[in-house]
Formats: C-alpha cells, sequence, structure tokens
C-alpha cells in the first residue's frame, strides 16, 4: 500500500491556470454601461432609448458573471483572510451591476461607482498574482 502513496503532495488555489481569470473582463462590460448610460441620457429617440436600456442590461449580466467567477473561482480563503474587505467589495460590485444598480439605472454616475469598485477588487486581485 505504501507504493501507491504520492511522494510529493502539491496543491494549486484555482481549478484552471490563473491566466484565465481577470477583473478585466468585468471593467470592459461596466464600461460599456457607462457608455449606454450617456448615451441614453443624450438621446431622445424612444427606440434608441429601449435598445440602450435592452443592451445595457445584458451588459451589466455580464458584468454580474465576470465578478461572480473571480468571487467564488478565483479568490479562495487566504485571500479573503488576508483582504477581509474582498467580501464587501464583491457584494457591493454585484448590487451596484444589478437591479438596484446599473441594471436598474441609466444614471452614468451609478455605473462610474461600479467601474470604482471593479477598480478595487482588480487592485487586490493583482496583488494576489504577485503573492
Amino acid at each position: 500500500m505504501r507504493f501507491f502513496q504520492p511522494r510529493t503532495v502539491v496543491s494549486a488555489h484555482c481549478d484552471l491556470p490563473c491566466g484565465v481569470y481577470d477583473p478585466a473582463q468585468a471593467r470592459i462590460e461596466a464600461e460599456s454601461v457607462k457608455a449606454i448610460a450617456e448615451k441614453y441620457q443624450a438621446n431622445e429617440d424612444p427606440e434608441f432609448r429601449t435598445r440602450a436600456l435592452i443592451i445595457k442590461e445584458q451588459r451589466a449580466e455580464m458584468v454580474k458573471h465576470h465578478l461572480w467567477v473571480l468571487w467564488t473561482d478565483y479568490f479562495k480563503a487566504p485571500h479573503f483572510e488576508k483582504y477581509p474587505q474582498l467580501h464587501g467589495l464583491f457584494n457591493e460590485a454585484t448590487k451596484l451591476a444589478g437591479a438596484s444598480g446599473a441594471k436598474g439605472s441609466a444614471d452614468p454616475e451609478v455605473a462610474e461607482r461600479l467601474l470604482g469598485t471593479i477598480e478595487e477588487i482588480s487592485k487586490i486581485f493583482w496583488e494576489t498574482k504577485r503573492a
């Protein structure tokens, strides 16, 4: 039985190479949300505004998706121990992307707050990549 025991025990903090994770995906979609909100505010055409809202909501949903992937797949317990504010940042960001935030609002300022929160998450992300 000793023959079947591993000689070396290894561990990894993610299920795929870490290069597949990047907060830039959420940021790009959030930038789209902001740009669409600005275009919405600058245009009075009802058909344009309807299309803009539909696209903005789709992009906001994608922001949430990319954030959830980072939150649930990339970040692990040691990260949350070192950065205790991380859970709160993800909660805030997903709320800002959701129905009570950018998904439910055409205010570019809401999207700007979302971008700021994603930036805070991104800083922590890149710190963890250097560690």
